[in-house]
């Protein structure tokens, strides 16, 4: 059974701090870093916990879980050190996955296919037609309320499924799989526990997700205004409010994707401290059955942990930080 390797892994986690690696460089770049760490590698032996700094010391005990495996990956958009822990293990992305419909969709507009104004149908199922709304208006139900009839409809617009993985992968980002529009994923729900058993099949391992949200961060793929868009509508997301901003301190802004099915939870986002300095992160917590509350907490504490620890190595009396992106036009091949 595929957890019982999880298992050994789970307890214990190991984390590391380190340069991430761009989002164009091979997988095999974050499945090194990560084995490195922790020896996921099939063929190692030594499993023993080593812990290079004080935050893998302060996030170990918060990710680690006897109910099911926690994912969390987090990069400093200034200084671009990653903490990791089961970073490169795949996690379903429920609907988290709709940040990459949004940008996909919002690619194609830089490309003159398709206008923030032209209106689509909601799709109520992957064959039957709803409202029909602007592009500009589904982007918003998609991101901030998680609409998934909205989503669907991007979906429907752009392709279907493998038109986003292939978007995803020609950015660079590869430990990712979108295969079913949402409304067939939520009616398939719950036929495979993820607190034991991996799908790979609409899933994304952490550090796949915290790329995609550092490209669009940084300007690399979207135009400026599309750009604006995306992280606009993150920014007023009301969905999840115990989860990534749940524990932050005043001054501290989110903006986040979230993500719900069956025994899993999940966010996706950047926290901005009152002084710019940006952290995105990304924290899929599996296990608890019916208990919610149990993984919101979990997000919520591992978020703050990490936003903490960032915090606590940036040094006093820095300044505002502004981000370095260009904010050019840096799409993937079209």
């Amino acid at each position: 059974m595929i957890f019982s390797r999880f298992g050994r892994i789970v307890s214990p986690i190991a984390l590391a701090l380190a340069t991430i690696v761009p989002a164009h460089a091979t997988n095999g770049g974050l499945d090194a870093q990560f084995d490195s760490v922790i020896g996921s590698d099939s063929t190692a032996h030594d499993l023993t916990a080593r812990y290079d700094n004080a935050l893998a010391q302060q996030i170990a005990p918060l990710a680690a879980s006897e109910r099911g495996r926690i994912g969390v990956a987090a990069v400093d958009l200034t200084t671009g050190k990653v903490v990791s822990v089961l970073g490169n293990q795949r996690f379903p992305m429920a609907s988290t996955s709709k940040l990459a419909i949004v940008a996909t969709f919002l690619a194609g507009v830089d490309q003159g296919r398709w206008s923030l104004d032209d209106r689509f149908p909601m799709m109520v199922t992957p064959t039957r037609e709803g409202r029909v709304l602007s592009a500009r208006e589904l982007i918003e139900l998609a991101i901030t309320r998680s609409d998934n009839q909205a989503a669907d409809g991007l979906l429907r617009v752009v392709g279907g499924p493998d038109a986003v993985s292939d978007w995803v992968h020609r950015a660079g980002i590869r430990e990712f799989s979108l295969d079913r529009d949402i409304y067939t994923l939520v009616h398939e729900d719950g036929a495979i526990d993820p607190a034991n058993h991996v799908d790979q099949r609409d899933s994304a391992t952490p550090l796949a997700m915290v790329s995609l949200v550092k490209g669009v961060y940084d300007g690399r793929w979207l135009s400026p205004s599309s750009r604006s868009v995306l992280l606009g509508a993150m920014s007023r997301c009301k969905t999840g409010p115990q989860r990534i901003p749940g524990q932050m301190p005043d001054g501290v802004q989110v903006a986040h994707k979230t993500g719900s099915l069956y025994d899993t939870s999940s966010d996706v986002g950047i926290v901005t401290g009152p002084d710019g300095h940006a952290i995105a992160m990304a924290i899929y917590v599996t296990g608890g059955g019916s208990n919610h509350q149990y993984r919101f907490e979990k997000i919520g504490t591992i978020a703050r942990a990490v936003y903490d620890g960032y915090q606590a190595q940036w040094p006093a009396g820095r300044g505002q930080v502004w981000t370095s992106a260009s904010y050019g036009r840096a799409a993937p091949a079209q």
